[in-house]
């Protein structure tokens, strides 16, 4: 297949790039030509800013185009529009985020998040801008368009160091707090297995909606993997969640996976059957756990700010917790 991605050398368009190459389909890769110029030297690279100008890609014909990272609806209807006659296919990776009420296990067909103000476009508004931007790529291409909804993504080259904290953490060793109880779910996917499905979807003609994240596991069983993967001898210490909401530590972010408000209850429980009947796969969780050690090992890009316990405070909330 003739390919275009928008993007392609971050993360996730990343692993599509590679999944695709190595599935002998020809790339055309649109991107600014900031992020990891290096990649892929035998790949097509047509250099531009998406969100002003996407003219020198005309007079070009692709199988489809796979629209990787925006959420900004100005950016997608200026790509749909441009790539109206050029793209026989439009694959737009969204986000779990779009549903609307996330209390419940999120399910295709299930409400999407509306904006409240029409030209907004703050992070604040993430799910209902990727809902905004889901509905401009239907309109465009109907029963051409394919729309993959994932969940937290993880693994080798991950900018936002939610996942890699734990394994990270974990390989240091001493005492580690984890958040109780051990049976909360938590639900991510591989980076390399959520790439090589859109490249099988993409091949496949899938259109419509996909739910396309991991299956949902307990924090316990993780951090066990993690454990025993790094072989570090770190001692796991669960602190109670309401005592982590009391000291304000911050959900998400500050502690990774970490999930008690109500209103977010089931955004790790989301129900990925439809994307499984049509080839979604994934690895062995220790394959995920080794290869974002060894990745966080070499790494030469810096760590996302904000994301985990520094160390000061680990010691300070266990130290609350008598431990």
């Amino acid at each position: 297949m003739r390919l275009l991605v928008l993007g392609g050398t971050k993360f996730l368009g990343r692993a599509i790039v590679e999944s695709a190459v190595a599935g002998g389909h020809e790339l055309t890769l649109f991107n600014r030509g900031r992020t990891n110029p290096e990649l892929f030297p035998d790949v097509e690279q047509v250099h531009g800013d998406r969100e002003q100008d996407l003219s020198p890609l005309q007079g070009r014909e692709w199988d489809a185009v796979i629209d990787v990272a925006t959420f900004f609806p100005r950016v997608v209807r200026l790509s749909t529009e441009a790539l109206a006659g050029s793209a026989e296919r439009y694959v737009y990776v969204s986000s779990i985020s779009v549903y609307a009420d996330l209390s419940v296990q999120p399910v295709e067909g299930a409400a999407v998040a509306e904006l409240e103000t029409p030209d907004s476009e703050s992070i604040d508004d993430y799910g209902a801008l990727k809902a905004t931007c889901e509905r401009i790529v239907e309109d465009a291409f109907g029963d051409r368009a394919l729309v993959v909804r994932p969940g937290l993504i993880v693994g080798p080259h991950d900018p936002t160091d939610r996942f890699t904290y734990w394994p990270r953490r974990i390989a240091e060793g001493g005492t580690v707090l984890a958040p109780a109880p051990p049976e909360s779910p938590v639900q991510f996917i591989d980076v390399r297995d959520l790439g090589a499905w859109i490249v099988h979807a993409t091949e496949a003609g899938l259109s419509g909606v996909y739910n396309a994240t991991g299956e949902t596991l307990s924090f316990g069983r993780l951090l066990d993997e993690c454990a025993r993967v790094a072989d570090s001898g770190a001692e796991l210490v669960w602190v109670p969640s309401d005592a982590l909401v009391e000291a304000g530590v911050g959900e998400w972010m500050e502690l990774p996976l970490w999930i008690v408000t109500p209103e977010y209850a089931a955004m790790s429980r989301a129900d990925v059957s439809r994307a499984v009947a049509a080839g979604l796969s994934f690895r062995p969780l220790h394959e995920t756990i080794r290869d974002t050690i060894a990745w966080e090992r070499r790494r030469e890009s810096p760590r996302a700010d904000g994301v985990g316990l520094s160390p000061e405070r680990e010691r300070e909330l266990l130290a609350a917790h008598g431990s």
